[in-house]
C-alpha cells in the first residue's frame, strides 16, 4: 500500500484485498475511491463505495475499510462547521460529477506543508463548500448494510452473507437462529423499515458489488448471489445502485485521473 497522508486528507493506493486495522478519527470524513471499490465497516453497518458514491463517518466513529480490486481511495477531512450539514451517522451519497472533480482536487498533489499548490486556505474552504452543497443535493443512496442489534436477526445475517445464494424462507432461517418467521418481519420492520426480501435483495446487491469488483462477470455473480437469472439480477441491481452490472463492472477498469 501506498499512501499520502497530510492535515486536511489523504490518499492511499490499495491493491485489492487490503484492509486496515480498525480506527477512528476525530473529525469526520468523507471516503472516495477514484478507482476500484471500498467498503466501509462501522459498528452501525457497511457501506460500499464504488466510484460514483462518497462515503461519510461522523467523527469519533470506529471504523475501517477494505478494498476490492485495486483502489485508489481519496480522504477528505472536514472541519466542525460544515460536518454539521451531514448526517451524524454514517451515510452514503451519489457524487455529481462537480462532487468528484473537487474531491480528486482536493486531493491531488499535495506540498509537504499539506497544502494544495495553487489552492489557498480560503479557497480550499470554498471548495469544501461547494462539495457538501453538492452532497446535500443527493440524497443518501441505499449503498449502506445496517448491522442488526438483535442477536436473532444478526444470527440470520450471518447465514445469508456466507451463502448468499442461500434462497430459503425466513421460516427456516428463523428455525437455524432460533426465533420464529412472524418475530423475525417484526423486527426487520423495528429497526430497518425493510421486509425480509428488500433486505435480502440490499444484502445480495452489497455481495454483488464486491464481486463484480474482483473481476467475476455478470452471469457468475448473478448465480452467487442468488438470482436464477441474470435479467432479474439486473433489474434488481440496478434500481438500487442506478446502474447496470454491466456499466458498474466497466468503470471498474476505468484507470483514475493523476492528480
Amino acid at each position: 500500500m501506498t499512501s499520502l497522508v497530510w492535515p486536511s486528507g489523504g490518499r492511499h493506493l490499495w491493491p485489492s484485498g487490503s484492509s486496515s486495522a480498525s480506527q477512528s478519527h476525530a473529525r469526520g470524513h468523507l471516503v472516495h475511491a477514484a478507482t476500484g471499490v471500498l467498503t466501509v465497516h462501522t459498528v452501525r453497518g457497511t457501506s460500499i463505495v464504488p466510484a460514483e458514491r462518497v462515503a461519510w463517518t461522523p467523527a469519533g466513529t470506529p471504523h475501517r475499510h477494505t478494498a476490492h480490486g485495486d483502489t485508489d481511495m481519496r480522504i477528505v477531512f472536514l472541519p466542525p462547521s460544515l460536518a454539521r450539514r451531514i448526517p451524524d451517522r454514517p451515510a452514503v451519497f451519489l457524487a455529481s460529477a462537480l462532487a468528484r472533480e473537487v474531491l480528486l482536487a482536493l486531493t491531488g498533489p499535495h506540498r509537504h506543508d499539506g497544502t494544495v499548490p495553487g489552492h489557498s486556505p480560503s479557497a480550499r474552504i470554498r471548495l469544501l463548500r461547494v462539495l457538501i452543497d453538492e452532497l446535500r443535493e443527493t440524497r443518501g443512496q441505499p449503498l449502506f448494510l445496517p448491522e442488526p442489534q438483535d442477536d436473532r436477526l444478526r444470527a440470520v445475517a450471518r447465514l445469508l452473507s456466507d451463502d448468499p445464494a442461500d434462497g430459503s424462507p425466513l421460516t427456516e432461517l428463523g428455525r437455524k437462529a432460533g426465533a420464529g418467521a412472524r418475530t423475525l418481519s417484526r423486527l426487520l420492520h423495528d429497526e430497518f423499515g425493510m421486509t425480509f426480501y428488500e433486505w435480502r435483495t440490499q444484502l445480495r446487491v452489497h455481495h454483488a458489488l464486491v464481486l463484480l469488483a474482483d473481476g467475476h462477470d455478470v452471469t457468475r455473480t448473478a448465480h452467487a448471489c442468488g438470482w436464477a437469472n441474470p435479467s432479474s439480477f439486473i433489474a434488481a441491481f440496478t434500481k438500487i445502485t442506478g446502474s447496470t452490472p454491466g456499466a458498474y463492472r466497466a468503470d471498474r477498469r476505468n484507470t483514475a485521473p493523476e492528480c
